[in-house]
């Protein structure tokens, strides 16, 4: 059987919480219909955006079970499904699986830096272990385990392993990757301090798995186009330039603090973050808000940005 092939926009949206700072699954439904109103091809519910590791066991399969039921098949629902243990991420897929999920995505479990061949043998156990498309997330910065090129193209031979997100700042990682011409889709996180998105569209890559789709979905959804030709490049190249203020405010402050401030200030229902996490108050979301007016996103999506959060807008 044929890999799942997504090529475009793959958006990590924040998880919304309500007033009392419990899951708002009313608000998922509004933002996940903001992205496949505008052009997204797939989402990772509770990516790093969707401050996982904040969330208790039972809020995240609650999570999965409630966003399953919104889908419409134009846009895939691909679930983070990172654990601690092997067992662990085999249990959350299994459950993202049985309660209609699209896909996958795994980062190495965090905080135990296991060694490359230990963290190999844990993303092959799993693919041997389910039945579901997976997607790789290789994200040192945040989990320390650094896979190379040739641990990663192993796994990618796999068949059930049909993206890979790449998160170092190794612009020869991507190369060597793309390459090869592995039978999955490789794409790149949106941090322009990562510095990724244009080494690895001009190579062939076929998308960004990224955040800065939540305000700039239409954006973002021209930036990920896989190129085909010179009109293509050049519309990447403009919109990449375009956009670059507010990949940059976006990556300010650690996933999704930036973000999650900047939605919330624009009239989105993210609510807060929560603790330890705080939101950004004062001139520094207001650097973000002013990007977004800049822009012309606040009129073109409707924003309504919230005078009590944006006290300068």
């Amino acid at each position: 059987m044929a890999k799942m092939r997504i090529e475009g926009s793959f958006v990590a949206p924040p998880t919304p919480f309500n007033e009392n700072g419990a899951v708002d699954h009313s608000a998922y439904r509004a933002l996940l219909q903001h992205l496949e109103d505008n052009g997204t091809v797939a989402a990772l519910i509770m990516g790093s955006t969707g401050e996982p590791s904040l969330l208790e066991p039972e809020e995240k399969k609650k999570i999965v079970v409630e966003t399953a039921k919104m889908k419409t098949g134009k846009m895939k629902f691909f679930y983070g499904c990172t654990g601690n243990t092997t067992q662990q991420v085999i249990d959350n897929v299994n459950f993202a699986k049985a309660n209609g999920a699209d896909g996958a995505i795994i980062a190495a479990p965090p905080y135990i830096c296991g060694p490359e061949d230990d963290i190999e043998r844990h993303y092959q156990e799993i693919a041997d272990s389910v039945d579901l498309p997976l997607g790789i997330y290789n994200n040192p910065p945040r989990v320390k385990t650094d896979l190379h090129w040739e641990h990663l193209l192993r796994l990618l031979k796999h068949p059930n392993y049909v993206i890979l997100k790449e998160s170092t700042a190794r612009v020869a990682q991507v190369a060597q990757v793309l390459a090869a011409k592995p039978d999955a889709t490789i794409m790149c996180c949106d941090s322009p301090n990562l510095g990724l998105v244009v080494p690895t569209m001009s190579l062939g890559g076929h998308g960004t798995a990224n955040m800065t789709g939540n305000i700039a979905p239409q954006e973002m959804a021209m930036l990920s186009k896989p190129w085909k030709s010179f009109e293509e490049a050049d519309n990447f190249r403009q919109t990449y330039l375009k956009l670059l203020p507010l990949m940059h405010f976006n990556y300010s402050a650690i996933n999704p603090v930036a973000l999650k401030s900047l939605m919330r200030a624009l009239g989105l229902p993210v609510g807060a973050l929560r603790k330890p996490l705080r939101n950004i108050e004062g001139e520094a979301l207001m650097q973000g808000v002013r990007i977004v007016k800049e822009l012309g996103l606040d009129k073109k999506y409707g924003y309504q940005i919230q005078p009590k959060l944006a006290y300068a807008a």
